[in-house]
């Protein structure tokens, strides 16, 4: 074997080692990036302007703490997104001989500030990171083992549905995420243009239907979900809330419309639901459904990666 081939296993072996020890601590990055969040480094970077590069001293002067070392300690977690192009970085040497690194927002962070509409992805995040949540993850392999539910294993109730504090974590996440998608799809999606009347079936807030309302004010919005979700959903142009349970039944409408529902649920459910909306379809009308499509093969690419997350939360 020659000497460049040995050169390349070795490599190979490095890398795969070095992967590993990512993998062992893997969460590591989640919860930088909520720390990050919490203590809205991403936007004090961002108000600095354009293309602003900020030293951790610099954010850290922004922090209501009396932390001696808050500085070095928040440098970690900044070189940390960094190495996950999550965070730009240059050095920059001061006169007096000290090298001092300095931080910005690379493109990724656009969807963890606030945008012209006021949200972010960050409430996303937030959500999942959640105590309520993660302790779910304590319960995957039992709810593989034995059928169920993670969340249901790991407390029993739906906190989403008795504890304001959860289902208000809950609604800001889905209101700021929604918005953001709402954009998105009628920027590339055309077929709401001959609709009357739409109702969307689990729109939460009824971010979604706002935005198709506002687009073709001559529709009729029907915003259904569960009534502790409208309960302190805001009013919109066109757009009425209506409390129940879809899997009881479904108001009647020319269009109905299900953004990333199905995937939630068994088959027994989602029969159940598709029936239930099929009943509430006059003939030769239509159903929207939007959900993420996972690749027949597996694949290594952003995109992949993203939907098989996606699809595990």
């Amino acid at each position: 074997m020659s000497f460049m081939a040995n050169q390349n296993i070795a490599t190979n072996e490095e890398d795969s080692f070095l992967f590993a020890l990512q993998l062992s601590s893997a969460l590591v990055l989640p919860v930088a990036m909520q720390v990050a969040i919490e203590l809205d480094v991403f936007e004090i970077i961002a108000k600095a302007g354009p293309d602003a590069q900020l030293s951790s001293k610099h954010i850290a002067s922004y922090l209501p703490t009396t932390n001696e070392n808050v500085a070095d300690m928040l440098d970690r977690i900044l070189r940390l997104l960094t190495s996950y192009s999550v965070l730009t970085s240059s050095l920059v040497t001061h006169d007096n001989g000290l090298v001092e690194r300095l931080y910005g927002l690379a493109p990724v962070c656009k969807y963890f500030i606030q945008n012209v509409d006021g949200v972010s992805l960050s409430p996303l995040l937030l959500l999942n990171q959640d105590k309520v949540y993660t302790e779910s993850w304590y319960h995957l392999k039992d709810a593989i083992l034995e059928g169920g539910n993670p969340y249901m294993k790991a407390h029993g109730i739906d906190y989403m549905a008795t504890d304001p504090r959860v289902n208000q974590i809950f609604n800001n996440a889905m209101f700021n995420h929604a918005t953001i998608f709402a954009k998105k799809l009628l920027e590339i999606f055309n077929g709401f243009e001959e609709c009357q009347k739409i109702v969307d079936v689990g729109g939460g807030f009824g971010i979604t239907l706002s935005q198709i309302t506002t687009k073709y004010p001559t529709i009729k919005g029907i915003n259904f979900d569960l009534p502790h979700v409208i309960e302190h959903a805001p009013s919109y142009p066109g757009v009425e809330h209506v409390g129940g349970n879809m899997f009881d039944s479904v108001p009647n409408g020319e269009t109905i419309f299900m953004k990333w529902i199905l995937h939630n649920w068994n088959d027994e459910s989602c029969t159940k639901l598709l029936k239930n909306c099929y009943k509430a379809l006059p003939d030769n009308e239509k159903l929207i459904v939007v959900e993420a499509i996972l690749p027949v093969e597996a694949e290594t690419n952003t995109a992949a990666k993203a939907l098989c997350q996606f699809d595990i939360v």
